[in-house]
């Protein structure tokens, strides 16, 4: 049997573990000599990259539907310190970095998150929603993945028909999601949660002659032992604006991750021992 992490024996020290772990990681990142995003400018950049938007509000997750409320509060806040952050050449923009004040003023309160595989509530949950949608905007972009982690164990599907291993989950001081601007343009983020809906785009200040899409190659289900898990590889496609035109594809990452949901009928499940 696995030895027990301290704070599954004491879950009282899991605050404190949280708030050493979120110091830790916020002075290796003062030492690290990049470039943190960290301005919000007034004036919106002229060119929009990509946008999109996902409701916030989930009644099948089976907990009471005050904790999807209190994921918009968290969000809220969250978006209030990411709302026109410019992303400028060189500089890398960390989610942990840009929202570390976010509850500063006015707490987080208890949200839906995932622990050892199990839903449970915690302050702050909730804000890998964000987080996804960040990450989305980001993979239409040429801004470079410097850090990104999936959700280990999926209990919903992906939305809609967004490629499957595109979500980015959050955990201050553990899990990052971090992008880097390596190209010569600003960019900008314009997010915004109104009706229950969190939008979002990723502006530039200036016009590209290449768009993103992204897809997947090699989907696959397997189950091992009693577990069922998803597989894939998650690429970017680079098009002419002008003409759609295809002009080159990069597979950016594989992700594997165990899921919690009933598949599909018709869905090929392979056994793996």
């Amino acid at each position: 049997m696995p030895r027990k992490r301290l704070t599954q024996l004491f879950p009282a020290l899991i605050p404190l573990r949280q708030a050493q772990r979120r110091l830790f990681c916020l002075v290796g990142m003062r030492l690290d000599r990049r470039r943190y995003a960290g301005t919000q400018w007034g004036a919106v950049l002229p060119q929009r990259v990509f946008a999109d938007s996902s409701p916030l509000l989930n009644p099948d997750t089976g907990f009471d539907l005050r904790y999807q409320w209190n994921k918009v509060h968290n969000i809220q806040l969250a978006v209030d310190k990411l709302d026109r952050l410019l992303i400028r050449p060189g500089e890398t923009f960390s989610f942990c970095w840009a929202v570390r004040d976010a509850d500063k003023v006015t707490p987080y309160k208890d949200g839906l998150i995932v622990v050892d595989g199990k839903l449970t509530t915690a302050p702050g949950g909730g804000l890998c929603h964000l987080t996804n949608l960040l990450f989305w905007l980001f993979l239409h972009s040429p801004l470079t993945i410097v850090e990104r982690s999936g959700h280990r164990e999926k209990d919903f599907p992906d939305p809609g028909d967004q490629p499957a291993g595109t979500d980015a989950t959050f955990a201050a001081g553990w899990l990052d999601l971090k992008v880097r601007n390596d190209t010569g343009r600003t960019y900008q983020l314009l997010l915004e949660v109104a009706n229950g809906t969190l939008s979002g785009s990723l502006q530039a200040d200036r016009r590209e002659a290449v768009e993103y899409q992204v897809r997947n190659r090699d989907l696959r289900y397997y189950r091992q032992g009693e577990a069922v898990y998803q597989e894939v590889d998650v690429l970017q496609q680079r098009l002419s604006r002008l003409t759609g035109e295809l002009l080159g594809e990069t597979t950016l990452y594989h992700n594997r991750c165990r899921i919690g949901y009933p598949l599909p009928a018709g869905v090929t499940l392979q056994e793996k021992g």
